[in-house]
């Protein structure tokens, strides 16, 4: 036998793909690639990089101390203020100006950032922690699915701006007593966050497991005598990563809202440490005098908070299989 010329092509030779294999593509570059066309996600995380950073290492630039009290220079406006009041009180050594005492308001916002932003990844992180661990006990053992989610019900019931209130109340100067006015609070609030947010990652964390668990490789790992335990780390968590994700990018917008409104209320961390909730309550009595007090931290948290919130829609698009390539 002959080889096939051009004009005579074998059947078998014909049916043979002679174009390169490309190499396998993974979940999470597809998800990359679909998150980068989404203009709001890559400007919220953007921006959110940028706080994180310019809170932790923007002290190494601006050098001056936020709890420094100059009573020479208090009372500074923004140098931008001289753009329409050219009588105002301005000095570039203070770009961002000072409050009643002193204090200067770029070191502030640079150090209540810093706290703000340490409150929120910790207590996000303790509302996934908790929020998952219930969700997966609910979804994968039957037995547990009534009494955890009539719980999840009991705590969503609650007033949970009043349960705050209450736990700060109670068990603040224990904790400042044993770990430091700061590290006490932080703690504190830290955990009444986190155990008062949990409920909607359970519930998404507990659906998702349901419909999972009845799916063909979790019935194989089941008949191939898997524990329980492998099951969940293995094959069950991998799989509900997405939501979780989503999830956790909602409750760091939170975790900062409510840390602001703990401190605006005057039950957070003390009266000289800076917070942005801090700064609003402080700038208050005077916020008609020297509106720029109240608008430079509140405006850190809005535009901070509404990354997150862009960034987690991006997310949640990105790491939904249906929607993924629109």
């Amino acid at each position: 036998m002959t080889d096939p010329t051009p004009d005579k092509i074998t059947p078998i030779a014909a049916l043979q793909d002679t174009a390169p294999l490309r190499p396998p593509r993974s979940q999470w570059r597809d998800v990359w690639d679909q998150l980068k066309h989404h203009k709001g996600a890559m400007l919220g995380g953007g921006f959110l990089l940028f706080v994180t950073l310019a809170v932790l290492f923007g002290e190494l630039i601006w050098q001056l101390d936020p709890k420094k009290l100059d009573i020479r220079n208090k009372d500074i406006r923004p140098i931008f203020s001289a753009i329409w009041d050219s009588a105002a009180k301005v000095d570039w050594a203070h770009p961002l100006g000072t409050d009643n005492l002193g204090r200067d308001h770029l070191a502030q916002i640079l150090a209540g950032g810093r706290a703000s932003m340490a409150v929120g990844w910790a207590a996000m992180l303790l509302t996934m922690l908790i929020g998952t661990t219930i969700g997966v006990l609910a979804g994968f053992f039957r037995r547990l699915d009534g009494p955890l989610m009539r719980f999840t019900d009991l705590v969503l019931s609650l007033p949970i701006l009043p349960l705050m209130l209450v736990a700060v109340t109670l068990f603040r100067q224990p904790l400042r007593a044993n770990f430091g006015p700061e590290t006490g609070m932080f703690i504190l609030i830290v955990g009444v966050i986190g155990v008062t947010s949990w409920m909607q990652t359970a519930r998404i964390v507990r659906g998702d497991i349901l419909a999972l668990k009845e799916r063909e490789f979790v019935l194989a790992a089941r008949a191939s005598g898997t524990t329980a335990r492998n099951i969940i780390f293995r094959h069950l968590l991998p799989n509900v990563l997405s939501p979780i994700m989503v999830s956790a990018t909602l409750g760091l917008a939170t975790a900062i809202i409510t840390e602001s409104a703990l401190s605006f209320l005057g039950v957070g961390f003390p009266s000289d440490f800076p917070t942005w909730g801090k700064m609003l309550a402080d700038a208050v009595p005077r916020m008609q005098e020297f509106p720029e007090r109240v608008m430079l931290p509140g405006i850190m948290i809005s535009v901070t908070v509404l990354s997150v919130n862009y960034l987690g829609d991006g997310l949640r698009d990105a790491l939904d299989p249906r929607i993924r390539g629109r």
